[in-house]
């Protein structure tokens, strides 16, 4: 269990002193998140859980939260963001989520454009954005994260095999520690979304961290499903994929392994 005390400490002199919201089991701490920023909670509120019983990834998928055994916060940001670059934030959570994993347990993370956390072929974890615009902007968004820390097992059947940080590091990761990194991490990668220049980086950041950004043969799905090889991250953080017929911008969905015909 967490120690909310030394928590707070820890935190001490960061947007996240003083807002944080713990639940022994909640439901989805996005759900959480989100109901509490539409009744005004202040920028920075952290929302987590040490179970959830209806935890969810993106596209409604069912996110496993099994008391004790993982990362499973969502965090509120009232940045003052133009539309055209909230498309980054996913991709800045991922920076932040990635730091993180490796400071804390020494693992290095292939982020899996939009929104996947891997280690190696397997999936240790996941991020869920969801935003709430007004005129000309973002009145806020939830950065959801949920990374699997001491799980031994999984279904063997999931379509992405999944994986752990105590099964890829084979040694104690502690929940308190990768929290606080990650909110450190998180709280770096929204100032530097704030500045135009430092978040034109943030494309190029990714690129350098994933396999998965060029020479991939991937499948996509949603809106812009193709078939095809990423040629990289275009300005505003959408999937450029080489199809036969051309280049197709991704800009919502996911991708998946796929064998070229």
């Amino acid at each position: 269990m967490y120690n909310l005390a030394e928590l707070e400490a820890e935190l001490a002199g960061t947007i996240f002193a003083g807002k944080l919201h713990f639940s022994p089991v909640t439901g989805s701490t996005n759900t959480d998140a989100m109901a509490a920023a539409h009744a005004g909670c202040e920028h920075g509120s952290v929302f987590f859980a040490d179970e959830q019983t209806a935890g969810r990834g993106r596209s409604d998928h069912r996110w496993h939260s099994a008391a004790g055994e993982g990362l499973y916060v969502s965090i509120v940001l009232r940045p003052p963001l133009p539309m055209e670059r909230m498309a980054l934030l996913p991709l800045a959570a991922g920076l932040a989520a990635a730091d993180a994993v490796e400071i804390v347990s020494g693992l290095r993370v292939d982020l899996r454009w939009p929104n996947d956390l891997l280690i190696g072929p397997r999936k240790a974890g996941g991020i869920l954005i969801e935003a709430s615009t007004q005129a000309g902007g973002t009145a806020f968004a939830v950065v959801g994260i949920g990374i699997n820390v001491h799980q031994k097992a999984f279904d063997p059947n999931l379509e992405t095999p999944a994986t752990s940080l105590e099964m890829e590091s084979g040694r104690e990761v502690s929940r308190q520690k990768l929290l606080v990194t990650l909110l450190k991490s998180l709280e770096r990668e929204a100032h530097a979304l704030d500045a135009a220049a430092s978040a034109e980086s943030i494309p190029s950041r990714v690129e350098k961290v994933s396999t998965w950004a060029r020479g991939r043969q991937v499948q996509a799905h949603g809106p812009q499903a193709c078939t095809g090889v990423t040629a990289g991250l275009d300005k505003n953080g959408f999937l450029r994929v080489q199809t036969q017929a051309g280049i197709v911008t991704v800009r919502t969905g996911g991708i998946r392994a796929a064998e070229m015909e």
